[in-house]
């Protein structure tokens, strides 16, 4: 009996034993499950909220409004009119051969008839071009109700132009009628603009924000989640079974596929607006795929976020209260929207040493480089320092967070100085 009862007591020892070894030859498996399952859990709350939802809806259906009624105005600009013109100074002596289809021109012997022929809705304007106007080159414009759109004002000047043309050789006469190409090629030769790609300047401007302020919603979504939760205590319940990297990590990178989700939907929305826009508007046909842009963009997206969800966490770790975390957090913002501000600046002196210096530090790298994509060619030497600089501060960024937001849940209702924080990072 007794040799039986000792079989018995051996075993389950043996069992403990075998369990504990399985589990020391494993290690880091449970602890990336849980990343993993904190990170969806964040996804899945994040993207079923209201807030969210009419947010990432939200610019789509604005982007489709401004499509719809542009296409709108850009087809009603498209039908046929007919504009006058009572020439006194003997300048326009043909019409047919100059005819558009959408615009028409329509002779009057005074300005009295052409008046009449305003007021009965016959034509939509009517010029007079006084006697001396060889001399001047001024015009008088005279409309009823709706002064006529830039596309067709611009259709009188070249009307204009093809009459005072019509005695010169006809390579003359064709260059006086389509005007100057203006084209702008740095002195590399690596970036050219005409004066139809406006669009290409102004884009990565737009690119850089829209990006800039989608990070920084994710992340202004990971400070209220770190410090709801640290409010209500429920931290400190996640606590017994995480750690404070698989918390803060876990909820970062959910976040961080929130915004990519929310940033994918835009920029599928803009595609389409532009791509119909692009059917009524030569200015949109005009641009250019900056696919280096998008290149650059995509490079130093995730370390941004990075950084930003760090300095976020930091924050959450050291105030007790959500609303004294976002006061702070606003003001930490404002080193990564320090290039908006300068943004006069980045179009005169792009490559200036106060640019150059905004370029290469960390938080301002993102914004900057983008925005001076448009304005100039960024070398490749500055890119190569700036991104490792905020690949490496992203990675510090991380790593103390999650040190100081450790030392947070165990001094609850007590706020960390910064003095506080800076022990919790160098000890």
């Amino acid at each position: 009996m007794s040799k039986s009862s000792g079989s018995r007591s051996r075993s389950p020892r043996s069992t403990i034993s075998s369990s504990r070894s399985c589990r020391a030859r494993a290690p880091g498996r449970p602890a990336m499950r849980k990343f993993w399952l904190v990170a969806g859990d964040e996804y899945r709350n994040m993207t079923r909220q209201r807030s969210f939802i009419w947010s990432t809806v939200g610019l789509p259906l604005l982007i489709a409004a401004i499509t719809v009624i542009g296409t709108l105005i850009a087809t009603g600009a498209g039908q046929a009119i007919t504009l006058g013109y009572v020439d006194q100074a003997g300048v326009i002596l043909t019409v047919a051969a100059t005819e558009e289809e959408d615009v028409r021109f329509r002779g009057f012997a005074d300005q009295a008839t052409a008046r009449a022929s305003l007021e009965a809705g016959e034509i939509q304007a009517y010029y007079v071009l006084p006697a001396d106007y060889r001399q001047t080159g001024q015009a008088q414009m005279v409309y009823d109700r709706n002064t006529p759109t830039e596309r067709n004002r611009q259709r009188f000047d070249a009307f204009l132009r093809t009459n005072l043309a019509a005695d010169q050789p006809p390579a003359v006469r064709d260059r006086i009628t389509d005007g100057v190409n203006l084209i702008l090629r740095s002195a590399d030769g690596r970036r050219e603009l005409t004066e139809d790609g406006w669009m290409n300047i102004v884009l990565p401007f737009i690119a850089g924000m829209f990006f800039t302020f989608a990070t920084m919603m994710a992340a202004g979504y990971l400070l209220q989640a770190v410090t709801t939760e640290k409010e209500n205590r429920t931290v400190e319940v996640m606590a017994t079974s995480l750690s404070p990297l698989d918390l803060v990590g876990g909820k970062a990178v959910g976040l961080m596929a929130v915004a990519l989700t929310q940033l994918l939907i835009w920029i599928a929305a803009l595609v389409v607006g532009l791509v119909i826009a692009a059917r009524f508007w030569p200015e949109v046909a005009a641009v250019r795929v900056p696919w280096g842009l998008l290149g650059v963009t995509a490079l130093y997206f995730l370390p941004t976020y990075a950084l930003v969800a760090g300095v976020m966490v930091a924050i959450g770790g050291m105030v007790t209260e959500t609303q004294q975390g976002q006061q702070i957090s606003g003001i930490a913002n404002l080193l990564f929207l320090v290039p908006l501000f300068l943004i006069p600046l980045i179009f005169s002196q792009p490559d200036s040493p106060l640019m150059v210096a905004l370029t290469i530090f960390p938080t301002t790298a993102f914004l900057m480089i983008v925005m001076r994509w448009g304005a100039t060619v960024v070398p490749v030497w500055q890119l190569a320092v700036s991104w490792v600089l905020l690949v490496a501060t992203a990675g510090l960024s991380v790593w103390a967070a999650a040190r100081i937001f450790r030392i947070g849940m165990l001094r609850y209702g007590q706020p960390l100085d910064l003095r506080a924080a800076w022990r919790a990072v160098t000890r």
